[in-house]
């Protein structure tokens, strides 16, 4: 498999997320995180080559493969939903855990980094649309769940992360991610600021840059679709 036309996808990528900024008056640096899902070391491999340090993955085993076969400058992120029993392989692995959504799995990537002697990024997952099928707490938890993080050793709450419903409706989309906006100003402190919102994927980007997004995560966007 070749990622030949990456570049150039990238590219439009990031036209679209200046063009949504100057749409809206912003300006903050937006971070993309490659999501190679599916495809082969390969692709992580033509994310740094294509000026991409950021590569997320959604599964803890497949990223640890991924980790040992790709010998490149990348900064690793775990997306998706992490298991308790999991978190002692995080540690030295990922520079950021987008998916941290109860008190056991925040005790337990707590407890990991103790014993690797080191400090975990961590987002807080948050389920602003109340979708059953999808993992975060709930908006009314993530406070509790962000103070509870700031007081544990070894981890470092960065900021929240969310999931659209997949649609297309646009302001379906954008009220999930305003909502995570708000809700991160409604709990951000001088001491935790949750500079990091975390929203957006290859179907609904734009409408995550216009409401502030800080970190996207795309995948068929950047490599097409996936093999696995």
């Amino acid at each position: 498999m070749t990622f030949e036309g990456l570049a150039d996808r990238l590219a439009r990528v990031r036209e679209t997320i200046a063009r949504v900024q100057a749409a809206h008056g912003l300006s903050h640096p937006v971070t993309i995180v490659a999501v190679t899902k599916g495809h082969p070391p390969e692709a992580a491999m033509a994310a740094v080559e294509a000026g991409l340090g950021d590569v997320g993955e959604n599964r803890v085993q497949e990223a640890v493969e991924k980790i040992g076969a790709v010998h490149a400058p990348v900064r690793w992120h775990l997306i998706g939903h992490l298991q308790t029993n999991k978190a002692k392989l995080v540690p030295g692995r990922f520079a950021l855990v987008h998916s941290l959504d109860s008190e056991r799995l925040a005790q337990a990537l707590s407890g990991a980094a103790g014993k690797a002697g080191m400090t975990l990024s961590v987002l807080v997952q948050v389920n602003v649309a109340r979708e059953a099928q999808k993992g975060g707490c709930p908006p009314a938890d993530a406070a509790a769940l962000v103070a509870l993080c700031a007081t544990l050793p070894g981890l470092e709450v960065r900021g929240l992360m969310t999931m659209a419903p997949f649609t297309d409706d646009e302001p379906v989309q954008r009220a999930v991610f305003a909502g995570l906006r708000r809700l991160r100003s409604a709990i951000a402190t001088e001491m935790c600021p949750l500079p990091e919102l975390s929203m957006g994927m290859s179907g609904d980007y734009p409408a995550a840059v216009a409401e502030g997004a800080t970190m996207l995560r795309l995948g068929t966007v950047l490599f097409g679709e996936r093999t696995g």
